[in-house]
């Protein structure tokens, strides 16, 4: 059996709550040995628990999205239905925050320190209503 390291050493190692582990096991992510009352992970669950981090972290994967990858068995591609998702609202966001960027790239160039709304580079970005008529 390979070796197995403790909860809170995990816990630790990952600057994750034990708290975290817990409920990651409940939702059937992680599978721990139990030993005496206390649950260890072999290396297997040590690579999950850090690609599962990761995702969480860097993916920004829901606990849903993460459960549905983990879940499809490896000769289904289902699971490439969600990462292909994953990877889509990723690069939107980095659309929206390549244009925030530029946006308060501009307003650090405007002259009107006071009033903001009034940098031409901003107003160039923004369409107005419509004008009603009276």
């Amino acid at each position: 059996m390979d070796d197995l390291a403790s909860i809170r050493r995990v816990s630790d190692h990952f600057n994750l709550p034990v708290s975290t582990l817990h409920y990651w096991e409940r939702r059937g992510l992680i599978t721990p040995h139990r030993r005496f009352g206390h649950r260890y992970y072999n290396t297997d669950q040590i690579y999950r628990i850090a690609l599962i981090r990761l995702w969480r972290t860097t993916g920004q994967m829901s606990l849903n999205e993460i459960a549905a990858v983990l879940a499809e068995p490896a000769d289904t591609p289902v699971w490439r239905d969600t990462v292909t998702a994953r990877i889509a609202a990723i690069e939107a966001q980095l659309t929206q925050l390549d244009s925030a960027r530029s946006y308060l790239r501009d307003l650090l160039s405007c002259p009107h320190d006071a009033a903001l709304e009034h940098c031409e580079g901003f107003r160039a970005q923004i369409t107005l209503p419509a004008k009603e008529h009276q």
